[in-house]
């Protein structure tokens, strides 16, 4: 029933904006988040939510949040990376506050299994549903389109450019731990797999033939998301140390990629589609969480303030929503304009300030 609505185009009645609120045209958020057919997530790294607002800084980012939407409280859960992608998709960081591997276990240390030895290591192998799960119960479609990724379906620690000569340098573009899908067991016992978890070059096939998913996971690689690596021959905004050519890097692959998404049909139709660009955590050791984290624990106590920006073919212009949110909050609003009852472990806590983000997502009356 979802499926026809969303493709549909039913409308929900609105009521009336927050002050201080702005949108164009004047439009009342909705009640609850309205169907969406499309959900596209661009995840970036390890940067703070002043150093994107900044126009100076990342001037197209900035100008996307401003013309846009842009949640001013957003934050993550824990650092280092893995965890905030896991959270996003299975609504919890499962005990997980390292990079390693999605296979490893504790107790058999490796070098990709680097902590598998300390007291409190989990199975990095999460046994339990992801947002993938419900879209498939529901009936609808998603994929993780990872630049870099060495295969379709690889679950490889690390990946470097499949494109590169083979006498060059095997820089780790690729990394696992920027995944999130691929910690699921049900991701990694998928017959399915190499469909769902794919490269940049089904993302252009899918644009090209204006085949996206109902979901989308979009991870570039660790030189264009921000991250960076070190090492020599790297490419130009690619070295670790240099954060402002980073972010200039990052900056334009991020914008290109959302101007490449407005160009599709999908884009353009009276079904409801949202871009949304996010980050894993903050920059360095950033604290600082909220909406169900646990200030005490390892796993989950608050990555740092992030920056979050919601696009929408149909919905607010010039929003900045002032509620304070996380990676569980976005679960919690994908799940609604999917149309899935059920909400995944943290996205479930209301109780705890876990509320979707409906301003950012609502749309005018037709």
């Amino acid at each position: 029933m979802f499926r026809r609505a969303a493709l549909g185009f039913c409308a929900l009645a609105l009521t009336s904006l927050a002050a201080g609120c702005r949108a164009e045209p004047a439009a009342a958020p909705a009640a609850s988040v309205p169907p969406y057919a499309h959900i596209l997530v661009i995840v970036e790294e390890n940067k703070n939510y002043e150093q994107i607002a900044d126009p100076a800084t990342a001037p197209q980012l900035a100008a996307l949040a401003a013309r846009y939407g842009a949640a001013t409280e957003f934050f993550s859960e824990v650092h280092p990376s893995e965890a905030n992608y896991v959270a996003l998709l299975g609504g919890d960081t499962f005990g997980i506050h390292d990079d390693d591997w999605a296979l490893c276990k504790p107790g058999k240390a490796s070098s990709a299994c680097l902590f598998a030895l300390f007291p409190g290591y989990v199975d990095h192998t999460v046994h339990a549903p992801h947002l993938g799960d419900q879209l498939s119960a529901a009936g609808l479609s998603w994929k993780g389109y990872y630049e870099d990724l060495p295969a379709p379906g690889s679950l490889a620690f690390l990946g470097g450019d499949p494109k590169a000569a083979p006498e060059a340098p095997r820089l780790a573009f690729y990394a696992a731990k920027h995944s999130g899908f691929v910690n699921f067991a049900s991701v990694q016992n998928d017959p399915r797999r190499s469909e769902h978890l794919v490269g940049f070059d089904a993302l252009d096939a899918d644009l090209a033939a204006d085949a996206l998913p109902n979901f989308a996971l979009i991870v570039p690689n660790q030189c264009n998301e921000m991250h960076g690596l070190r090492g020599p021959d790297l490419p130009p905004g690619c070295d670790a140390g240099d954060i402002g050519a980073l972010i200039v890097r990052g900056d334009k692959v991020a914008a290109d990629l959302v101007r490449r998404i407005q160009a599709t049909a999908a884009w353009r139709s009276p079904a409801n589609f949202a871009i949304v660009i996010t980050f894993d955590e903050g920059a360095g050791g950033a604290r600082g969480g909220c909406c169900a984290v646990t200030p005490n624990a390892p796993s989950n106590y608050g990555g740092g303030h992030i920056p979050t920006i919601v696009i929408t073919n149909h919905g607010p212009r010039g929003l900045k929503d002032p509620t304070p949110y996380n990676h569980y909050s976005l679960l919690r609003t994908m799940e609604d304009a999917f149309g899935i009852g059920v909400h995944l472990r943290h996205a479930a806590d209301t109780d705890l300030g876990v509320v979707s983000m409906v301003p950012l997502f609502a749309t005018p009356r037709p």
